[in-house]
């Protein structure tokens, strides 16, 4: 389906201006927002996992739990925006209403399956940082042992943004610091080359 197109009548030709119904497009950030929905489920259930007081690390992630919440907050808010995400991921291309005095009569709805995409990704970027802060914490906790030169690289920059929590802190500055971290850190294959 096309609209609004240019009629040159000199040349006989006629070109479509516009391809206004928005399903293809539509379709394609519904089915984006269900796929990075479920990149953010998974990365909160690794959180979860690793602040349930298994494999040797202690509940919470801190030296001291029951007197200190620790890492329990931040999993909280991951598995809020988590489920917030879930209502996010409802394909907007399901819905229609009928506009413009009946001639729209299939609309794709494309609009609203961008704007809640961005919400999910927006929602991921927290909860990339809050898994990134997790695990960071816990490799504190596997001291002396090493991970590959690479990921200690990237724990030796990250903790020059963000320290190890001993007792409770209010962690919404550090999941900011760790989002600005995510966003300027070279992650990129030929850096990883290097070390």
């Amino acid at each position: 389906m096309t609209d609004n197109p240019t009629v040159f009548p000199d040349e006989d030709l006629v070109i479509s201006g516009g391809n206004f119904h928005g399903e293809p497009i539509a379709l394609i950030f519904d089915y984006m927002g269900v796929a990075l929905h479920e990149l953010g489920n998974i990365s909160e259930r690794r959180v979860a996992q690793l602040i349930l007081g298994l494999r040797g690390l202690p509940e919470f992630l801190v030296a001291k739990p029951g007197l200190n919440s620790g890492f329990m907050i931040p999993q909280y808010a991951a598995a809020s925006m988590v489920s917030q995400n879930k209502m996010y991921a409802w394909p907007a291309s399901c819905d229609s209403i009928v506009s413009s005095n009946g001639q729209e009569d299939l609309v794709s709805m494309g609009a609203n399956a961008a704007t809640k995409l961005h919400k999910i990704i927006s929602n991921l970027q927290y909860i990339a940082a809050i898994e990134l802060m997790n695990a960071a914490q816990a490799l504190e906790f596997r001291r002396p042992l090493k991970s590959s030169p690479y990921i200690e690289h990237v724990m030796e920059e990250y903790r020059r943004h963000v320290p190890f929590v001993e007792d409770d802190v209010v962690m919404a500055d550090y999941i900011a610091k760790t989002m600005d971290f995510l966003n300027g850190f070279d992650v990129t294959i030929e850096s990883a080359n290097e070390i």
